[in-house]
């Protein structure tokens, strides 16, 4: 069975930084589409970042210059590394997936279980 794993996330100070990575547990046939999305309380989810199946990295208007997805497609893990933290970058963090379980499947989009990002001091 694919699953998306999570890890990273937490409570950090304004200014400061986390890491949050991703992988595919399971057996693939491709993968296209790696990316993050996030969604704060009362608001809608948002994607934040991703890489295409052509490795081109795409960004969210607020998280550029502050955010980097890095990912290694055969290895079938990705991470974002988020630096210069702002309270409002406060959400739940979920990394997603573009990707066909077999030769003989169409695209699917898969989700991974979460992770909370809290900025506060």
């Amino acid at each position: 069975q694919v699953r998306l794993v999570e890890s990273g996330g937490g409570l950090v100070q304004p200014g400061g930084s986390l890491r949050l990575s991703c992988e595919v547990s399971g057996f693939i046939f491709s993968l296209h589409d790696m990316g993050w999305y996030r969604q704060a309380p009362g608001k809608q989810r948002e994607r934040v970042t991703f890489i295409n199946s052509g490795d081109i990295t795409n960004y969210a208007e607020s998280v550029k210059g502050r955010f980097t997805i890095s990912g290694d497609r055969g290895k079938k893990v990705w991470d974002l590394q988020m630096n210069s933290l702002k309270p409002e970058d406060t959400a739940v963090y979920y990394c997603y997936a573009q990707l066909r379980t077999s030769a003989l499947s169409t695209m699917s989009t898969y989700w991974g279980q979460g992770t909370q990002v809290t900025v506060s001091s």
